[in-house]
């Protein structure tokens, strides 16, 4: 896909979520619209991976660390032909196939997730994985920047640095919000881009809405020998929808019939 088609794609995938978490009155609207873009091009652009094949031995692994942000998770999967979109319409019911954190029941993931603060440990036990089969995949970790506030976090970021992880790019997914409000006020993570590199890691700072830099970034961390990377995206809580865009109580309500139209409405490509 070229940057238009992507762009597109992305829109598509918002309205998606929005549709998603209206019908099942739960879930996360805010951190999904916000990594809509990265989502879009690493499933679309980025990865090497296999929907008829969701095991592939060489695939590359994605791991989205935020598991309660999974919506636009699954609308990228169900976009792909993981699984059949029908799924989309019984989001966090019981027994359906999509619940509100990632299961390995669903077709695409590998891990669960949702226990804040674990993804990049896990995605370093990947990357580690794949030098000891001398595999070449790379692995994709999306966290979430209240997450890193976690200190399991800096012994996976210190672990993946001393072992010279460079088949791993982390991803954070800074909106400036987490479910209590504003990450400034709740527990500050400035100045996050000099403790990444502090801790040995190559740092590539982007508009994570903007898909020319998002590729471009991707394509650095993939030239890094002997470090790790990550990519910090500087993104917008309820990303392209007006009334949701960083209002922190949209972290964790889904929007209403009535929001539901006007956000569509926004979202539409007329």
């Amino acid at each position: 896909m070229e940057i238009k088609q992507l762009e597109k794609k992305a829109k598509h995938m918002r309205r998606e979520v929005i549709k998603m978490l209206t019908k099942a009155r739960s879930g996360h609207p805010g951190g999904s619209l916000s990594a809509a873009d990265i989502l879009t091009c690493l499933f679309f652009k980025v990865l090497r991976h296999n929907p008829d094949d969701p095991k592939w031995p060489d695939r590359d692994r994605f791991h989205m660390s935020k598991g309660h942000c999974c919506p636009i998770w699954y609308v990228a999967l169900a976009e792909c032909g993981y699984f059949d979109r029908v799924h989309l319409d019984s989001l966090r019911n019981f027994g359906a196939l999509l619940q509100g954190h990632p299961d390995v029941k669903v077709p695409g993931i590998d891990v669960a997730s949702g226990s804040l603060g674990q993804g990049l440990s896990v995605s370093l036990g990947m990357s580690l994985a794949a030098k000891v089969d001398k595999k070449d995949y790379r692995v994709y970790c999306l966290m979430g920047d209240g997450e890193i506030q976690e200190g399991n976090i800096w012994e996976a970021a210190m672990a993946a640095a001393h072992f010279k992880a460079d088949n791993i790019c982390a991803i954070l997914d800074q909106n400036g919000f987490q479910i209590d409000g504003c990450i400034k006020e709740v527990m500050n993570i400035e100045p996050i881009g000099d403790k990444w590199k502090a801790f040995g890691w190559n740092v590539i700072e982007i508009d994570g809405h903007d898909i020319k830099q998002i590729l471009n970034a991707f394509e650095q961390a993939k030239k890094i020998k002997g470090k790790p990377s990550i990519i910090i995206a500087h993104t917008v809580k309820g990303k392209d929808v007006s009334f949701m865009e960083n209002v922190v109580n949209f972290h964790g309500i889904a929007p209403t019939k009535e929001e539901e139209a006007i956000a569509l409405k926004e979202l539409s490509d007329e």
